[in-house]
């Protein structure tokens, strides 16, 4: 353990690992655990049952682990917050804890990069490798997959479900479940296309081909979405249709989309 600073208020009963920094005036309370090499800054608060794994960095006056906004929560009870390794978590972000009566856990993944103003609900389930720009906001019991990508002042209702590889404009309005591999924004927010520029990066031409394909059977076909999507899992399809047919057809929220709105570039 190194780099405590001596006006840092590290609780007794705390576990913090290798080489963790603690700046000026946080604060690390008793039931939380800090792994190896991450780095608390200055005048961040961890609280309660909160678990951050390794190579994390923690910005200045953010909140992790504070009870959860929501009226009805026993606060006698032990819910927790887990966060994984190498998540950069930047200034003034807020991260509440999970809820009694439902998950009893909030748990972000590992790679994210959560920038300043951002907040994460109570019994949010967040992937791997996402992106939050600034003022992005998930309302509670959210589950978001991984590698998307979330412009500033997104705003995400309870309970919906975020696909992987997804694009999200900037202050988006997203109300219902997105699925996989797409570019959805607006106000309310509405599937516009494939996220190309993120499935070139991660995935090359052929996947693109096969979602350009599966994409139009989907959602210009004039077709009712989850009627095409069971007859494409039919079909025996390639495993990022199938990805995307099985998010469409276990949504419970519905899938937004206005064909008015639908950009021919992103197809």
């Amino acid at each position: 353990m190194s780099g405590i600073h001596p006006s840092a208020i590290i609780e007794e009963g705390a576990v913090l690992g290798q080489n963790v920094t603690v700046g000026p005036f946080a604060f690390v309370g008793k039931n939380a655990k800090i792994g190896d090499n991450t780095v608390i800054k200055n005048g961040a608060c961890i609280y309660n049952h909160t678990t951050i794994g390794s190579d994390c960095e923690i910005g200045s006056f953010t909140v992790l682990g504070e009870m959860p906004q929501s009226i009805g929560h026993d606060k006698s009870q032990k819910v927790e917050l887990i966060i994984g390794d190498r998540n950069q978590i930047k200034e003034y972000v807020l991260i509440s804890l999970g809820t009694h009566n439902s998950h009893k856990k909030t748990v972000i993944g590992n790679d994210n990069y959560i920038m300043a103003y951002c907040h994460i609900g109570h019994d949010c389930v967040v992937g791997n490798g996402n992106i939050m720009a600034n003022a992005t906001n998930i309302g509670g019991h959210v589950e978001i997959g991984n590698k998307n990508v979330f412009g500033a002042m997104t705003a995400v209702h309870q309970f919906v479900k975020l696909g992987s590889y997804c694009m999200f404009g900037g202050a988006s309005a997203v109300t219902q479940d997105i699925p996989p591999f797409v570019l959805a924004e607006g106000n309310r927010a509405d599937v516009r296309g494939l996220n190309l520029i993120g499935l070139k990066r991660n995935f090359g031409s052929e996947a693109v081909k096969e979602l350009k394909t599966t994409y139009r059977i989907l959602f210009r076909s004039g077709r009712a979405i989850k009627e095409a999507a069971a007859q494409l899992l039919e079909q025996n399809p390639g495993d990022f249709t199938k990805q995307m047919c099985e998010f469409i057809i276990a949504s419970k929220r519905g899938i937004p989309y206005d064909h008015k709105k639908d950009d021919d570039d992103a197809k």
